[in-house]
């Protein structure tokens, strides 16, 4: 999906995100990672897993014992909330947020879930790979691509 980078940081959250007009504004860093996911089709240069961290609610990206970043969730009986996505700054511009993010939707197929996604980084790596978009919570999906402005 091609869009005009304008467009790419427009999202309308749920009420219950908590923003009166039913738009937040997005960090700096939340764009990097957005367009990170629209335009570096890069391999990552070196493997690396992702864990799930239950206890402190995060899918933690390693590689050793060296983190790369993370997505936190807070799960619901019949859904799992992806709040936010990071990377750290020196692993970005390689692909660790679309491998990330991957293999942490990949986990919520296997355990046969559905995710509420909050986090516009997730929402845009789904928007560029539909193939992923049937684990979106029909009754709950969380953050949508705003209409243009």
């Amino acid at each position: 999906m091609n869009m005009p980078n304008d467009d790419r940081y427009l999202f309308e959250y749920p009420d219950e995100a908590g923003y009166p007009d039913g738009s937040g504004t997005l960090t700096q860093d939340q764009k990097v990672l957005i367009d990170d996911v629209y335009d570096d089709h890069r391999t990552p240069a070196f493997a690396f897993g992702v864990v799930d961290n239950e206890k402190e609610g995060i899918y933690e990206a390693f590689v050793g014992d060296r983190s790369l970043g993370g997505i936190t969730y807070s799960l619901k009986p019949d859904r799992i909330i992806l709040q936010a996505a990071a990377v750290y700054p020196e692993f970005r511009h390689q692909g660790i947020a679309t491998d990330m993010i991957r293999q942490v939707l990949d986990d919520i197929r296997r355990r046969e879930m559905t995710a509420t996604i909050m986090c516009p980084i997730v929402r845009s790596f789904i928007e560029k790979n539909p193939e992923y978009a049937d684990l979106i919570n029909p009754d709950h999906p969380g953050v949508m691509r705003a209409a243009h402005r």
